[in-house]
């Protein structure tokens, strides 16, 4: 225990602590990069000592020189092999927020801003078993590497270290360092398959068929029987077929009553926090498909009717945190 302790009091003052994240950028000094022989350097070293061994019991001038000239090479690829890791600038890019069960990718951009081009640096995070990214960096120049994680739950996801390792160029030596970059990806709830259609003044409703001509409640997918005076033109051209699109209608409502309310009291409270929040995350989805204005009510959280990408941001938002001491 005693030396235990000595250690980390020698060592805390230089080396960085493990739970600490990496705000803005980061240079890996001389302090970040490690370095130690691979599987390959140690037979390396072991057929060094054998030439030296042999050259000493037969006298061989010639053993002496190969030994030393093998072991200058390997001093030399050690040092080459630091250099191709240090002082490289590392900083956080942006991280979109996902549904839970998708793939958060975390942006990372790599500067080297020296003359020196670094070769086979391989870059993952450390619960990664093996590497995925290789990146060859010019000099003076940079890269992006888009780092993905799973993801299961909905909330604040906060992944593990990345590893930068490199073993270039004789594969000698491998040097590595960490960074934890202070970032983080919001995962909103997993959208609830098959749910029931939206509820329109706090009751279901059926499949939101136009009850009259009077006031524009937005679009819907068309259905046999609509009048193609009704298919909404304007954002048929819009929809690329390419990509999924389809024809759209538009949805008319007979008087101002009808209004959309997602109001997460309303759903019946037997039912899973989780399954709830999935349904919500539905029909708000649901809801901007058919840009439709809804208004939004989650607990405290309570939004005027609305729609477009900061109100379904927000509303998305609200149920990724709800009930979570993060949510503030």
């Amino acid at each position: 225990m005693g030396l235990r302790g000595w250690l980390r009091r020698t060592t805390g003052n230089w080396l960085p602590r493990r739970g600490t994240l990496d705000a803005g950028e980061v240079v890996l000094s001389q302090r970040r990069v490690f370095i130690l022989p691979t599987r390959a350097g140690i037979g390396f070293a072991v057929l060094l000592l054998v030439l030296l061994i042999g050259a000493i019991n037969y006298g061989l001038g010639l053993g002496f020189a190969l030994t030393f000239l093998a072991l200058s090479c390997a001093l030399v690829d050690m040092v080459f092999t630091y250099r191709n890791l240090a002082h490289l600038a590392l900083q956080q890019g942006r991280v979109p927020s996902v549904f839970a069960g998708q793939e958060a990718q975390f942006e990372l951009h790599i500067a080297n801003r020296t003359g020196l081009a670094r070769y086979g640096v391989w870059i993952d995070f450390s619960d990664t078993p093996d590497a995925r990214h290789v990146s060859d960096i010019a000099a003076h120049g940079s890269a992006a590497v888009l780092l993905g994680v799973p993801t299961t739950a909905r909330g604040w996801l906060q992944p593990a270290r990345v590893i930068l390792s490199t073993r270039f160029p004789l594969g000698l030596f491998r040097a590595w360092s960490y960074w934890r970059p202070a970032t983080r990806a919001l995962v909103y709830p997993r959208p609830e398959e098959g749910a029931p259609p939206l509820p329109v003044s706090g009751n279901a409703v059926g499949s939101g068929r136009a009850t009259g001509n009077d006031d524009f409640a937005g679009v819907r997918s068309y259905q046999a029987g609509d009048s193609p005076r009704q298919l909404a033109w304007r954002q048929i051209a819009r929809l690329d077929p390419a990509l999924g699109g389809q024809l759209v209608t538009k949805h008319f409502e007979g008087g101002a009553g009808d209004e959309l309310v997602l109001d997460f009291a309303q759903l019946a409270p037997q039912l899973d926090l989780e399954l709830r929040l999935s349904r919500m995350t539905r029909w708000v989805l649901d809801a901007e498909q058919r840009a439709l204005p809804y208004a939004f009510r989650l607990g405290a959280v309570h939004y005027e009717a609305g729609n477009g990408a900061a109100h379904q941001a927000a509303c998305l938002r609200a149920l990724a945190l709800y009930g979570m001491e993060t949510a503030a």
